[in-house]
């Protein structure tokens, strides 16, 4: 039998070569495209909105999300860059290797598993960004915000910039006689830069091997809501908002991307959700949590601070949150200096409209009334209609002070930008109801706000239009 030619050798040898490389991509025996026809994940587009359907091991669900949604994911940690790097003079090398070194190692080997596979996944589609890249995006508000300050202080950081947790979020959960019907209502409006906010519209429907299927908004990249608003299968309902102007951090915790995601799949009543986020607290993007079960119509916020986590309850009532805290230990001791009697602010103006409307609407709260409340322009600190940085709906762009607690300097692009609601019926039904865009209505044009505010042209490259979509409904298992 003659031997094969030098040539033919060679060629053999570079193709056999090349099905490997393939398949160390996708981390099985197949080249990525022949596996990825067999994977369960699909993706559609409605409402402004992209709904991605996940299932499987934790790699599975990891490797569809990074290939279904890899130019999102491309373009997100754009901006994560610039958003992390601006202002922590710190490069985005840097966040990297805080990802590798400081987030890593404490990472539950599920969702090591699931990061590892979203890198796999958008490699698979030619990107060259890998693991570290991922990690460092899921952390981009942990990292910059909590990390960082924390770290300028152990080194002394001379001229260290100041960094304070940017505030996000109006939100409420009402349940017994405030709500029509004694039935939950939860919603909730993310508040966010424009730049990030534009592109945080994606409704994961996650159905892991192990805990329960989980419906939830969120970020292309990232394993959690990081808005945190989301139901499982379990009868559970969570949102939050960010606790303003909170200091702390512990170099030996968990990740709060990986707290909040494990507290959803895993959480089968209030109680176990609320173990299961404190597990491994490490202080990273701290905030209050509204929970509802829809097994048994109770509600509870927690604020969950690094060293205070005080956590109350009510069959009857409602609870409001709008970036302040409320335990007067946690804001003297993990607070920098955050004054809950300036009622200016943006957090204690929209206190007080919150808790306004709660007491008008008792007995008649459902999900229009909710719908309402996101989109609401009311000012308690003025009396007047108007879309700014203390109405429910925020528009910190037409906001001549922004909001220095946060660091948003006069008029910032950021503000309210997507609203969700649901009830105890709709999370029965593993449903939820979502709105892309500032849920008034309005549209933020970039081109002529920038012409306006050039001090915002470092965002020039990713600051994109935001239009307003309608009130969509999305539930669980459903396809285009």
């Amino acid at each position: 039998m003659p031997f094969p030619r030098p040539r033919a050798l060679i060629c053999c040898l570079l193709s056999a070569l090349a099905l490997f490389a393939a398949a160390r991509v996708h981390g099985s025996g197949q080249p990525p495209d022949r596996d990825a026809t067999v994977l369960p994940g699909y993706r559609f587009e409605r409402g402004g909105w992209s709904y991605v359907h996940l299932e499987g091991t934790p790699a599975q669900i990891g490797f569809q999300h990074g290939r279904l949604l890899s130019a999102e994911i491309e373009d997100m940690v754009r901006v994560a860059r610039i958003e992390s790097t601006h202002g922590t003079r710190r490069d985005w090398a840097f966040f990297r290797e805080a990802g590798r070194k400081m987030l890593w190692p404490h990472i539950d080997a599920e969702y090591q598993q699931e990061l590892e596979g979203i890198a796999k996944g958008v490699q698979s589609k030619g990107s060259r960004l890998d693991l570290w890249d991922i990690v460092a995006l899921n952390g981009a508000i942990e990292l910059p915000q909590y990390y960082v300050p924390w770290l300028n202080k152990q080194e002394h950081a001379a001229n260290a910039p100041q960094i304070r947790p940017e505030g996000r979020c109006s939100a409420f959960i009402a349940t017994g006689s405030y709500t029509k019907g004694g039935k939950i209502v939860i919603a909730h409006n993310n508040w966010s830069g424009y730049d990030e906010g534009e592109r945080w519209t994606i409704i994961f429907d996650i159905q892991p091997a192990h805990g329960h299927r989980v419906l939830m908004d969120g970020e292309p990249g990232v394993i959690t809501s990081q808005d945190d608003f989301g139901v499982n299968d379990a009868g559970l309902m969570i949102t939050e908002t960010t606790i303003t102007q909170f200091v702390g951090w512990n170099p030996d915790g968990k990740p709060e991307f990986v707290r909040s995601r494990k507290a959803l799949q895993y959480g089968s009543s209030i109680d176990e959700y609320v173990a299961l986020i404190k597990d491994g607290n490490n202080g990273g993007y701290a905030n209050d949590w509204l929970i509802g079960d829809r097994k048994t119509g109770e509600i509870a916020y927690l604020e969950l601070g690094l060293k205070n986590t005080p956590l109350w309850r009510s069959r009857d009532g409602y609870f409001v949150s709008s970036n302040y805290a409320r335990d007067p230990q946690l804001i003297k001791t993990e607070t920098d200096g955050f004054d809950l009697g300036n009622l200016s602010s943006s957090p204690n103006a929209r206190r007080v409209t919150w808790e306004k409307k709660m007491e008008h609407a008792k007995g008649s709260i459902d999900i229009e009334m909710a719908e309402q409340f996101m989109a609401d322009h009311d000012d308690s600190f003025t009396g007047k209609v108007d879309a700014d940085e203390r109405s429910l709906c925020g528009h910190v762009d037409k906001a001549k002070k922004g909001v220095p607690e946060w660091d948003w300097g006069p008029y910032y692009p950021g503000g309210a930008v997507t609203g969700k609601v649901a009830d105890s019926d709709m999370a029965a039904g593993l449903s939820l109801i979502a709105h892309a865009g500032h849920p008034c209505g309005e549209d933020f044009l970039a081109a002529p706000f920038l012409a306006a505010h050039p001090e915002y042209n470092y965002l020039k490259p990713v600051l994109k239009d935001m239009k307003s979509g309608p009130w969509t409904a999305f539930s669980a298992g459903e396809k285009k």
